[in-house]
């Protein structure tokens, strides 16, 4: 390796870290070298346990945080110029200077009130490095503007990511993004989102659960069942108001799962569904029936899930007489229109991204209308149309979803969506298509987590 000569301040790089260019002061007093860092927390197995921490490269830009993580090497107790004892976190990473890298220990500590984000130790000075104390920046400039570029995105490097999942069951889904995610590296934990609450204030919101605190995590996968709606879009909203990635955002839950909420939002933006009724009073019954059209109908709760709720009614009368119990229960619900030639099957479109990845054809049980999977439906691979493809992709947009499961039927007059789930399972649709559904989930949560570039300030 070729001698490179320092003065006491240089410019050099972490690419691992994701920090392209941080000017650093070398301190041949010092044995290990100590970088800038805040929100420092370790997560992933005890065995093999990681850090993870945000740097402010840029003296006096709070406002630009670059999220870092890494192996976790050893705790150490480490003294100060000024005499002051600390335990530190210590990491190894890679220093890039020049042409050149080579490995270096970096302690984790608040170097807020220091003019240099890092300090060079000893240790990282190796035998292959001359000092010069009387100058400074003898290595190639680099610039802070790197953190402006677009480019700061595309050549951020992956890290190990922390993952929370939000959810009750312990079932394949669950289980699956779990498998998924440590095996990419990620450390993903399952939150019973029951058991969380909230400290709801301006300076400081904050999730706890089973009176703990929750770390920053890089993102949330929500999992919500529908009997919880209400409570669980309040706490991803409490992560959203945190700044935390969400999959899918509470907003575009909440109207999802409310049925009459979600046809206004299909119908707000010209999107095909069946013709769809709701009333309130029982006077209303005849002209509500008109609307949709002629028996058969379909008369749907509207917090009904997995077919539960849903009832055919083959002749008017039929339809009145539903209709008349379920007023009679208090329960609110739509009429609509039976499309006859979808012939008891569905196709579900699993939307992620803006994109539908896989898609199948979902077939009710012998004399059953309703094609769910969970009243014995069958499921097979189905190549789908460029038209109900953008249907799908337009349903989920409409919800701001990045993850769904939107439901079509194939009528005379073309792709109509039936329901768009927020929380669609993915045991169905990958044993069906051989798809891996939830490695494409990471892919974007992946791509969403990366560094965004900062904006410049402009002088007054």
């Amino acid at each position: 390796m070729e001698k490179l000569t320092f003065g006491w301040e240089e410019w050099v790089a972490l690419p691992e870290l994701g920090l392209p260019a941080i000017k650093a002061k070398v301190d041949t007093g010092a044995r290990t070298s100590a970088l800038h860092a805040d929100d420092i927390e370790v997560f992933g197995p005890s065995a093999r346990p990681k850090v993870r921490f945000t740097v402010h490269p840029i003296p006096g830009r709070h406002d630009l945080t670059i999220t870092c993580s890494a192996p976790l090497i050893d705790r150490r107790d480490v003294t100060s110029s000024n005499g002051e004892a600390e335990h530190r976190f210590v990491i190894s990473t890679n220093l890039a200077v020049s042409d050149q890298r080579w490995p270096i220990e970096i302690t984790l500590t608040n170097r807020g009130a220091m003019s240099s984000r890092m300090l060079l130790g000893r240790q990282a000075l190796n035998n292959h490095i001359s000092i010069s104390p009387t100058e400074k920046r003898l290595q190639p400039e680099l610039s802070y503007e790197v953190y402006h570029s677009a480019g700061l995105r595309r050549t951020a490097p992956k890290r190990a990511l922390r993952i929370a999942v939000l959810s009750r069951e312990d079932n394949y889904s669950t289980r699956r993004l779990v498998q998924v995610g440590e095996t990419r590296g990620h450390a993903v934990e399952v939150i019973d989102t029951t058991r969380c609450y909230m400290a709801i204030n301006a300076m400081a919101p904050e999730v706890y659960c089973d009176g703990k605190r929750l770390p920053r995590y890089d993102a949330v996968i929500p999992r919500i069942g529908a009997s919880i709606t209400a409570y669980g879009t309040a706490i991803i909203r409490q992560f959203e108001t945190i700044g935390t990635y969400c999959v899918n955002g509470s907003a575009g839950i909440t109207a999802s799962r409310d049925k009459l909420h979600a046809h206004q939002i299909l119908a707000s933006k010209k999107i095909g569904m069946p013709t769809t009724a709701f009333a309130a009073s029982p006077k209303d019954t005849s002209n509500l029936i008109g609307l949709v059209g002629t028996a058969p109908l379909i008369v749907k709760l509207l917090e009904s899930t997995q077919g539960k709720g849903v009832v055919l009614a083959e002749t008017k009368k039929a339809a009145e007489s539903v209709i008349d119990a379920f007023r009679g229960l208090k329960a609110n619900f739509l009429v609509q229109d039976f499309v006859k030639e979808a012939a008891g099957e569905d196709i579900r479109c699993l939307v992620i991204a803006g994109k539908v990845v896989a898609a199948m054809k979902r077939t009710g049980a012998e004399g059953d209308f309703r094609s769910n999977l969970h009243r014995g439906g069958s499921a097979k691979v189905v190549r789908i149309t460029k038209a109900e493809r953008e249907t799908a992709v337009r349903a989920a947009r409409a919800f701001g979803l990045g993850k769904a499961g939107v439901d079509l039927l194939r009528s005379e007059s073309g792709p109509k969506v039936l329901e768009v789930n927020s929380s669609p399972g993915f045991e169905g649709i990958e044993t069906a298509t051989g798809k891996d559904i939830v490695g494409k989930l990471y892919d974007e949560i992946e791509a969403r987590v990366k560094p965004q570039p900062a904006r410049k300030r402009t002088r007054p």
